[in-house]
């Protein structure tokens, strides 16, 4: 069975720096959690990449449990590499709020 090392492309660490400050800011020690629950998706990748769908040219999409994000990646040999991790979905009342322009940036819906 192969073991992936799991790298994460520096937009997708700067969208996950973002998110963590705004749960932060919303209530403190939700960022923590927020950043528990993609360390447990990220295992879950690195366990088996290949359980998560191909959505299009190799970009598979594995959902953070708790929170409404996804995590894009790709596998390149034993290499899983993180492309993005993205809201998925705003609510029209809080979404205005968190802004989140990594959906939009990465071209990701």
């Amino acid at each position: 069975m192969t073991e992936y090392r799991l790298v994460a492309e520096p937009p997708a660490d700067l969208d996950v720096a973002a998110t963590y400050r705004w749960y932060e800011n919303e209530q403190a020690g939700l960022g923590l959690e927020f950043l528990d629950e993609l360390r447990a998706t990220y295992d879950r990748i690195a366990d088996g990449p290949f359980k998560y769908q191909d959505l299009r040219s190799g970009i598979r999409r594995a959902l953070l449990r708790r929170f409404p994000y996804a995590v894009y990646f790709a596998v390149e040999a034993d290499v899983v590499v993180v492309l993005a991790a993205v809201l998925l979905r705003l609510d029209v009342r809080a979404g205005a709020r968190h802004g989140s322009p990594s959906r939009h940036r990465h071209g990701l819906r």
